[in-house]
């Protein structure tokens, strides 16, 4: 089969004004675009966004912009693939970093997209979440998941920033994203890690689960971070060393759309990840960590992000030979598998993802 086909200026202009005019539009001078050879065409970029840059500019929108005027004060990480008009990170992800002030509170409201919160510096600061206050530690990961009422506090002295990561364009480019705004929500006793607060045990009620969706909202980074050493400890042969955020209930993705996962590489390690279709985010809690894929490279500090495009083999290595590295990772893989394209690749040689 050949892959020349007919283009738009080889057709008369009176027939194409002629399906112009009824909403109709030739394939043949278009289908190499939408079906190309291979590899998919990618729009997202390999992207770097450094803390040092960020942080400046985020705490001068504190300065030029009160809470009551911006809801959620957030700069977003835009990928210039997109264009930054678009504000995302990839086909499904979007990022921002967002900044609340000492006092403040950021208005309850619930959206269709999901979201997710990763801590990235200062203390004092709570997000309650259906009623469920969830204090916001360095590392922490909290889900304000799909249709669930949230707001954001700060009992504290010091500035808190977190990194919001959403599957705002692909609920946007669905036709259905939207808001509501609440009011201030009334706080519940209890909070659900101390629910799940060890691996390997859930509580067993008397009638069948819990019946929440996500009986789990707040991931603190101490147990992550102590479940990545212990790993690593256990199985010293092991080269990937990560953990995914997941339902303790169900064993399935902490959300439906997007993937959460916390990594470790040892001192002086470099961890080569074969091409895998969906996009990845990688966010460095602690250490420094070099990421390279397609000829390009970012040194990542502590709350350095960069994002990766899918069907790209990607390599990370510890900037430190004497300390580990931590690193946040938010993938697309959810997705990919729920809609029957996720795929792994060695080498160059493409392969249709298997429905077996």
């Amino acid at each position: 089969m050949t892959n020349e086909l007919g283009r738009l200026e080889d057709l008369p202009a009176d027939y194409v004004a002629a399906l112009r005019e009824r909403n109709l539009v030739p394939l043949w001078p278009s289908l190499r675009g939408v079906l190309p050879p291979r590899q998919p065409t990618r729009q997202t970029r390999p992207t770097h966004w450094t803390y040092a840059d960020i942080k400046p500019l985020l705490l001068k929108a504190g300065e030029l912009t009160p809470i009551e005027k911006a809801e959620r004060r957030v700069l977003v990480l835009a990928n210039p693939g997109h264009t930054l008009e678009k504000m995302q990170a990839s086909s499904a992800m979007y990022l921002g970093m967002q900044l609340l002030l000492p006092g403040e509170w950021a208005p309850s409201h619930r959206h269709t997209p999901n979201a997710v919160r990763m801590v990235v510096e200062g203390e004092g600061a709570w997000t309650t979440v259906e009623g469920e206050k969830c204090p916001m530690e360095r590392g922490d990961l909290i889900l304000t998941p799909t249709g669930l009422w949230h707001e954001h506090g700060h009992d504290g002295a010091d500035p808190v920033i977190w990194l919001d990561v959403l599957d705002l364009p692909l609920a946007y480019y669905l036709e259905v994203s939207y808001h509501l705004n609440g009011a201030r929500q009334d706080t519940k006793p209890g909070e659900g890690q101390r629910n799940y607060a060890r691996a390997g045990v859930v509580p067993t009620p008397v009638f069948g689960r819990s019946g929440r969706r996500y009986p789990l909202l707040r991931y603190p980074w101490a147990d992550a971070r102590a479940a990545l050493q212990s790993l690593a400890a256990n199985q010293p042969d092991l080269a990937h060393v990560q953990v995914t955020y997941v339902n303790p209930e169900t064993g399935e993705d902490a959300e439906n759309i997007l993937g959460f996962h916390a990594l470790m590489l040892r001192p002086g390690q470099t961890l080569a990840l074969p091409a895998r279709s969906p996009a990845v985010v990688y966010h460095v809690i602690e250490g420094g960590a070099r990421v390279t894929t397609e000829s390009q490279g970012f040194d990542l500090a502590p709350a350095d992000t960069c994002c990766i495009p899918g069907y790209a083999a990607t390599t990370l290595s510890n900037l430190s030979d004497t300390v580990p590295a931590f690193v946040f990772v938010a993938d697309e893989s959810p997705l990919h598998r729920k809609l029957g394209v996720y795929e792994v690749r060695s080498g160059d040689q493409p392969s249709m993802p298997s429905q077996s």
